[in-house]
């Protein structure tokens, strides 16, 4: 097994870990799980660091790679976006310290991680000539970080809509007592969104440009090119409501919910349709 698989494994460990410590405050007191949440967390993220540094070097063996980076591939793409979600989650928590909310977002890093250890393919390979380009190591990692702050924001709402459901039943669990408020999670939901949004707006373009610079064409309705797209239209909708209408609470979280169900279409679903785009499909 080589350094990049035994550390991206360890990563993978030290996540799980910081997860079931997630759950463990959700259900508890014990702030002493919070703690070492978030410094387990840290350890799985300076391992996921690491294996990308045994990554890039293997990538960088091959002569055409020289300067590029390693995102490719799905399991590139894969683990560079679960330790992604690891770190905004990070900044997240360190900023705001609602270590409750771990439970809601750490599944992520869990799911994302292991799915790229178990079935997707960590060979690296030479790039062909359209990949050629310093664009791959701005444009997809521009587009993953937007994608884990929406990830980020999806927790949040989920627990928001849990925190909705407690308040309302007759019977609220100590739950209730220990999510923050409705009003807290529905201003957190939105600074993730507006700080990720302009992110995905520029990734979306950065792309564009990079498209013309390798087949003269900005936009060529690429099913990849048409959900980011559409990412990027459900989240704006919920932007403008939230500016406009002043939508907020439960519905606001819905459309945001919408946009994030579009992220995982986008960077998972049309791989099966993208000859462009698609890590997973035939051609891709």
């Amino acid at each position: 097994m080589n350094m990049q698989m035994i550390t991206v494994k360890g990563a993978l460990v030290f996540y799980a870990a910081s997860t079931g410590l997630a759950f463990a405050y959700l259900f508890s007191k014990k702030e002493k799980w919070s703690y070492w949440m978030l410094r387990l967390l840290g350890a799985g993220l300076i391992l996921h660091l690491a294996s990308f540094g045994f990554r890039i070097n293997a990538f960088w063996e091959i002569p055409e790679n020289r300067y590029f980076l390693p995102i490719n591939s799905f399991f590139g793409a894969l683990s560079y976006l679960s330790m992604a979600v690891a770190l905004v989650f990070f900044v997240i928590e360190r900023e705001h310290r609602l270590g409750i909310l771990g439970a809601f977002v750490l599944p992520w890093t869990v799911i994302g991680t292991g799915s790229a250890v178990i079935w997707a393919d960590p060979a690296v390979a030479g790039l062909v000539p359209a990949l050629q380009s310093y664009w791959i190591n701005i444009h997809p990692m521009v587009l993953m970080t937007a994608y884990a702050a929406f990830g980020n924001a999806f927790g949040v709402g989920l627990a928001l809509l849990i925190q909705e459901h407690q308040i309302k039943s007759r019977k609220p669990s100590e739950l209730c007592y220990r999510l923050p408020s409705i009003e807290e999670l529905d201003d957190l939901n939105y600074k993730i969104i507006v700080a990720a949004f302009p992110v995905l707006t520029i990734g979306i373009i950065m792309g564009g440009v990079w498209a013309y610079n390798a087949w003269g064409r900005f936009w060529g309705w690429d099913p990849k090119e048409t959900w980011a797209l559409i990412t990027a239209l459900i989240y704006a909708g919920y932007l403008h409501m939230r500016f406009v209408a002043g939508l907020r609470g439960r519905k606001a979280v819905y459309v945001s919910m919408a946009g994030f169900a579009s992220v995982i279409f986008t960077f998972i679903g049309v791989n099966f349709l993208s000859e462009l785009h698609g890590y997973l499909s035939a051609d891709g």
